[in-house]
């Protein structure tokens, strides 16, 4: 079990599952910076968050709804969270673009039902979906909370705590379709650190064929 002021916020799970460098530049460095992507995102949260609370056809809908997991030392805020007459709990997270191929969507919002489980003394299990809204789509797609998903959640949630212990941000990996969209681009310059890499590994290499060179040539 966690203590309140071990809890990290579910969004890093996202940012971890994209990026494990990105995630320890935002929540180990404290590095932020602004894109058309990240601003979009934002847009998109505030505007779920704003509409007020409201009980129509039998279905509970509460916006911003703070949760948290002491079990998996978690904590953050639900775009959208439906209460069903029929007891289902239902939580929506909003999201800008078109669904991933990656389950960082999906993770985030599991770990906010894990959450729900445990605050609401539900019971492992006890909710079986959630949703992602995408803003491109304008449509909720259902995402089945089974045990791959859930294992995977609180995998990650380990691996966020143990980067957050270490102290240790993971080196850059050049991905040109994820870092040059990332805003932290600028931040953690991949291009440049595999650019040292490149010239230290043909450092190396000649000093090798150096040493080679002059090594004494054997008698026949």
């Amino acid at each position: 079990m966690f203590t309140d002021d071990q809890l990290l916020p579910i969004s890093a799970l996202q940012h971890w599952l994209f990026c494990p460098r990105q995630c320890a530049l935002i929540h180990l460095e404290q590095a932020w910076a602004e894109n058309f992507f990240t601003a979009d995102g934002r847009v998109l949260h505030e505007k779920a968050h704003a509409g007020p609370d409201e009980s129509r056809g039998g279905i509970r809908t509460t916006r911003g709804m703070s949760v948290r997991s002491l079990r998996l030392g978690l904590s953050g805020q639900c775009d959208v969270v439906e209460f069903h007459l029929d007891g289902l709990v239902l939580p929506v997270e909003y999201k800008r673009g078109k669904p991933k191929s990656h389950r960082a969507d999906e993770v985030q919002v599991c770990a906010q039902a894990l959450c729900l489980e445990e605050m609401l003394g539900l019971g492992a299990g006890a909710i079986q979906r959630a949703c992602l809204f995408y803003g491109e789509h304008k449509r909720r797609h259902d995402v089945l909370l089974d045990d791959e998903l859930r294992g995977l959640t609180e995998d990650t949630a380990g691996h966020l705590h143990a980067m957050i212990r270490d102290r240790i941000t993971p080196q850059a990996e050049y991905a040109p379709g994820k870092c040059d969209a990332c805003s932290l681009i600028d931040h953690c310059q991949p291009q440049a650190l595999r650019f040292k890499r490149g010239a230290a590994a043909w450092f190396s290499a000649r000093l090798s064929e150096t040493a080679t060179a002059a090594l004494p040539t054997p008698d026949c």
